[in-house]
């Protein structure tokens, strides 16, 4: 393939910087419900969302000791995953709510964090009845 033609698309791997491994395994696994995958002592957890690789690490580096990009989870019930996260101990910062009204669907969405001060997302696409005619 000519280098001009490249593109990239598929996301194989994130990563989210952490410093307490136990701790966000637990939250990502028993919180969210993430199939784990597997650990790498003393410093790294693997898990799946939906064939995307979540990679946990401490960070070796300066360099690398920040809070990570937000992980939008797309939902089908955004209000229904806000409730039993906030069941399951996640520190919720704002109910779900709506950001976009687009054609035939609304965009609703509502933040949380998990133990190491990482912002998480739920999103949910809700469709919208269509217009009745004149």
């Amino acid at each position: 393939m000519p280098e001009s033609e490249l593109r990239l698309s598929h996301i194989g791997q994130i990563a989210m910087p952490v410093h307490d491994i136990g701790r966000a395994v637990r939250f990502y696994r028993d919180v969210l419900g993430l199939p784990f995958l597997f650990e790498a002592p003393p410093s790294l957890a693997f898990f799946d969302c939906d064939g995307v690789r979540l990679m946990l690490s401490v960070p070796e580096t300066a360099e690398y000791n920040h809070p990570g990009s937000i992980l939008y989870f797309s939902v089908p019930d955004i209000r229904h995953a806000w409730r039993t996260l906030s069941a399951r101990g996640a520190r919720m910062d704002n109910e779900p709510h709506m950001v976009a009204k687009l054609e035939s669907t609304e965009l609703w969405l509502c933040t949380f964090h998990d133990g190491e001060r990482n912002t998480l997302a739920l999103m949910s696409e809700v469709k919208t009845e269509a217009p009745a005619s004149a």
